[in-house]
């Protein structure tokens, strides 16, 4: 994903809110969301060129998203695998934490810079690959928001949708990330950042929406996770300018309920 919003209150009912964005080429081939052919317990989208994914959950209730750093002072190391897998494999590792750590310690160099949010019903982590090395954090309750950057790197269309759902009430949290999600507008050129990529292509990507016949925002994305440790999550489809193409609903079994 490119930017993504969410709730973390451990303890609640539903401990984890979360909404997003995944821009990509269009050209790119992609799977909707769906329960994985060759692994049912996983629940997401599928990137069909690499085989990973940058948003999925499993059937025990763990929640798995990424994003890509983009910064011009992070090089990328030669031969880095697809960021894509490291949402897969979280996903199917049997102790979450202690593969967080392995991949603090010494995997997650080989990656190109990445974003990586895990979490579970108690506890929820930001793995970050930047120019200053790998860290993995504990994530504190509160509204949180991240882009290409990292966590809370108060760009605008940032601020844009972690405002929405911050000031949204819970029934409502939907709609009101909705509306910030697919704001096309650009920012302004002085609160732009400087990622490398020139200055065309930084206004194209500060929308929180990105409409464009090659490039642009592929899906959006609502999560939730509750207290019996399972997850919803709705996808809506878009392809060149902006065309919807679709929406699914899906959910994973309720692992409380089946003990």
């Amino acid at each position: 994903m490119c930017l993504i919003t969410f709730s973390w209150s451990p303890g609640s009912s539903i401990p984890l809110r979360l909404a997003g964005n995944r821009d990509e080429f269009h050209q790119r081939p992609t799977a909707p969301l769906a329960h994985w052919e060759e692994y049912p317990a996983l629940l997401g989208g599928r990137d069909l060129e690499a085989g990973g994914t940058w948003l999925a959950a499993n059937s025990q209730g763990v929640v798995a998203a990424l994003t890509n750093v983009r910064d011009p002072a992070l090089a990328t190391p030669a031969n880095a695998p697809s960021r894509g897998e490291l949402v897969a494999s979280v996903l199917q590792s049997n102790d979450v934490e202690a593969w967080l750590k392995a991949q603090e310690r010494t995997t997650a160099h080989r990656y190109a810079g990445f974003n990586l949010l895990v979490a579970t019903q108690h506890h929820m982590w930001h793995l970050h690959r930047g120019r200053h090395g790998v860290v993995l954090t504990r994530i504190p309750p509160g509204v949180h928001g991240l882009s290409n950057a990292t966590l809370n790197t108060p760009w605008p269309k940032l601020n844009l949708v972690r405002d929405a759902l911050l000031n949204s009430a819970d029934e409502q949290w939907q709609t009101a990330t909705q509306h910030a999600l697919h704001d096309s507008q650009t920012a302004p050129d002085e609160q732009l950042p400087d990622t490398g990529v020139g200055l065309t292509l930084e206004r194209q990507l500060s929308s929180a929406f990105i409409v464009g016949e090659h490039y642009g925002t592929r899906a959006t994305t609502w999560l939730t996770l509750n207290h019996q440790r399972q997850v919803k999550i709705t996808e809506q489809r878009f392809g060149p300018l902006g065309r919807f193409e679709g929406e699914t609903t899906l959910t994973t079994p309720c692992p409380l309920a089946l003990n």
